[in-house]
């Protein structure tokens, strides 16, 4: 069974800086890892992704603030959050997608609260 457990969640001040991590198990590799966030109220959305052949996708309010990477065998992905905003208050969650035999899966983790505010 896939599992996805994230850490590096909390409380931060705005303009901060936060990382996340988040790895895999229960699988050799997955295709696709990054995060996702849904704040009270709104939509799940992106924040970014990266695949096993280095494409990187962010979410068009990150604007360059936050970063991307993935180590260990790439199945351990991090999420570096610089210059935080109050709006960046979320329940972060990681993603995965991977295929097999013409079918694709995705996984989630749990989430992780992260809160930006003074």
């Amino acid at each position: 069974q896939v599992q996805l457990v994230e850490s590096g969640g909390g409380l931060v001040q705005p303009g901060g800086s936060l990382s996340l991590s988040c790895a895999a198990s229960g699988i050799d590799s997955i295709y696709l890892m990054g995060w996702y966030r849904q704040a009270p109220g709104k939509q799940r959305e992106l924040v970014a992704t990266l695949d096993l052949g280095g494409r990187r996708e962010y979410g068009e309010f990150v604007k360059g603030r936050f970063t991307i990477t993935r180590a260990g065998a790439q199945d351990t992905v991090y999420l570096r959050m610089t210059s935080l905003k109050p709006e960046d208050t979320a329940v972060y969650y990681c993603y995965g997608f991977d295929s097999a035999e013409f079918q694709g899966y995705d996984y989630w983790g749990q989430g992780t609260q992260v809160t930006v505010s003074s």
